[in-house]
């Protein structure tokens, strides 16, 4: 993430912190008092972003993510009931062992020796 983009969007929190609605222009007033030099196409480009979203809403649904429906939006490949699907989905839980890794300890010697 470039510094503009950080800079816009921790001006974009700070107004929506403050109560104030989310302009261009007070994004670009935010970023210059902090000292930044920004393109001029970030504030509105963030500003037109947020006017019509909740930013309550952005920031709680910052940690789920959205691979996981892909997979059980497809269609069974097997035809149209859907007796294949959960077949699917216990393959994908499925965890696979990772490899115990050696220590130096157990080979008898060391670096300093």
């Amino acid at each position: 993430m470039s510094t503009a983009e950080l800079a816009c969007t921790y001006a974009s929190l700070i107004l929506h912190d403050d109560g104030i609605s989310i302009t261009a222009e007070k994004i670009m007033t935010l970023v210059k008092a902090a000292g930044l030099k920004i393109d001029s196409y970030w504030a509105p480009l963030f500003a037109k972003l947020l006017e019509n979203r909740n930013v309550d809403d952005l920031i709680l649904s910052v940690g789920s993510g959205g691979g996981g429906a892909v997979a059980f939006s497809a269609a069974p490949a097997g035809g149209a009931d859907g007796a294949a699907a959960p077949d699917a989905a216990p393959a994908a839980e499925e965890k696979k062992e990772e490899p115990k890794e050696e220590s130096d300890d157990d080979m008898g010697f060391s670096l300093f020796d």
